[in-house]
């Protein structure tokens, strides 16, 4: 499976795997965000995952798949903060070594998730070169297995399965929307819908500053050289190339949101929800109401992708 993009069988496969693991996150509503949208809203909380995020899916799902033999040598992967928190805690799990590469400028509450749940850290300059480059010479110095933040189809399964348990939980929904940053979650999410609910259309939400999903599709290549400005620290990672060709094979259509918005959709989900979610999570939301009569009417699942902010560095 290392080099072919997966399929609904894994995301089954996934689910199955990790169930011992992962929590089934709650599906919450409100009345008052329903009128605010004119849709009918069900929100997928991520940000009560273990580790705070959708990411402990995927990377449980990986760690769990390794042979034992080369689970021994521990894993690697890079990661500005939830993937790597996630990772750690998926080994910790196993009893194996983790190690994760962080690029300076990372966000100190996601940190100190990583160096909590037992990974060794190490550190690099804030560009996706640097960062792998050092997760290669991680892996050669160690031997580990390269869990890649949102290129790794075992990654994109085991994200798919949060809208499998969404779409269990809701029945048929006219949409899913997820946020979009590397395009694991929205990659993972396209097949759990078009294997249960074809009918369904998915979206990603993504920040005006860091638009490379809808530069690409709108291109119909790869953008990979815009430089992120946003709030969303989660969404500043380059499309990768496997989630590039499952955004266009399942016809996933990008909506942007300006950083103001996804402000406004955080305090809306603090205020009436009653749940605090980082700033990638509530683009979602942001989107949905940025959108308002398209979706009107509609049956809307939203995949609230993480909890983990910095509140000694908030953005609202």
């Amino acid at each position: 499976m290392a080099n072919e993009l997966p399929v609904f069988a894994d995301v089954l496969a996934a689910a199955a795997r990790i169930a011992p693991h992962a929590h089934v996150t709650p599906v919450l509503r409100s009345r008052s965000l329903d009128a605010l949208a004119g849709a009918e809203l069900h929100f997928k909380c991520e940000n009560f995952q273990r580790a705070g995020a959708f990411k402990f899916r995927g990377a449980s799902n990986a760690v769990w798949s390794l042979a034992d033999a080369d689970a021994a040598r521990g894993v690697v992967t890079h990661s500005s903060g939830n993937h790597g928190a996630a990772l750690a805690l998926a080994a910790r799990s196993r009893g194996i070594p983790a190690h994760v590469v962080v690029p300076e400028g990372a966000v100190k509450s996601k940190l100190a998730a990583i160096e909590a749940f037992g990974a060794r850290l190490h550190r690099c300059a804030p560009t996706l070169a640097a960062r792998e480059a050092m997760a290669a010479q991680v892996q050669r110095d160690t031997g580990a297995n390269l869990v890649h933040p949102f290129t790794d189809p075992r990654v994109i399964a085991g994200q798919g399965t949060a809208a499998l348990e969404l779409l269990r939980t809701t029945g048929a929904l006219d949409a899913v929307f997820t946020p979009v940053g590397g395009g694991g979650l929205i990659g993972g999410t396209a097949i759990a819908v078009a294997g249960v609910a074809p009918a369904t259309r998915v979206y990603g939400a993504e920040p005006e500053g860091a638009g490379e999903a809808f530069e690409s599709l709108r291109r119909g290549e790869r953008v990979t050289d815009l430089v992120p400005d946003t709030i969303c620290d989660g969404l500043r990672g380059t499309i990768g190339a496997i989630n590039f060709a499952l955004m266009q094979a399942h016809g996933i259509k990008i909506l942007l949101v300006s950083d103001d918005q996804v402000r406004a959709a955080m305090r809306l989900l603090w205020e009436r929800l009653k749940i605090l979610v980082e700033p990638s999570s509530a683009t979602v939301l942001a989107a949905v109401l940025r959108n308002r009569d398209r979706f009107a009417g509609q049956r809307l699942g939203l995949v609230l992708s993480g909890g983990n902010v910095d509140l000694d560095d908030r953005p609202a």
